[in-house]
This record gives structure tokens, sequence and C-alpha cells, in this order.
């Protein structure tokens, strides 16, 4: 598995990345007739609703750190 997925942000997603492993450690001829199709949507849609649910927390970090510079900005228009 890519070691990027493997952060502080996807454990949620963890069980469905090692029932993943385990399938693909299965070989090569399991993998290829697509037995591992549905885990891996799985994972797809798990690791998209954990990148959803950062955004959303990034997005309202933003507004809060944007509403302080405006903040500031206003004061030392004021002041000025």
């Amino acid at each position: 598995m890519h070691p990027l997925l493997y952060t502080k942000d996807n454990s949620g997603c963890e069980a469905v990345m090692n029932a993943l492993e385990e399938c693909h450690a299965k070989g090569f001829l399991w993998k290829s007739m697509g037995m591992c199709n549905d885990t891996k949507e799985q994972l797809a849609a798990c690791l998209r609703a954990e990148r959803y649910k950062n955004q959303g927390t990034n997005r309202n970090n933003v507004q809060g750190k944007m509403a302080t510079i405006r903040q500031k900005w206003k004061e030392i228009d004021e002041n000025s």
C-alpha cells in the first residue's frame, strides 16, 4: 500500500486498507480477475469521505484566520 495512505488523517479507513492488502496478497490471478475491485471501491469511498471531512475542517480554520486578518486591517485603516 502507498505509504502516504497511512497517515493520521486516514485512520478511519485503516480496516478497509488492510482488507485490500489482504486481497492483493492472495496473488496476481486473484487481483487480475477483479476479485479486489469491491474492496478498492470501498477504500476510494472511505478516503473521499475523509478528504471531505478534512476539507471542511480546513475551510473553517481558514475562515477564522481570514476574519482575524480582516479585523486587523480594519483597525489599521481606522487608526490611519
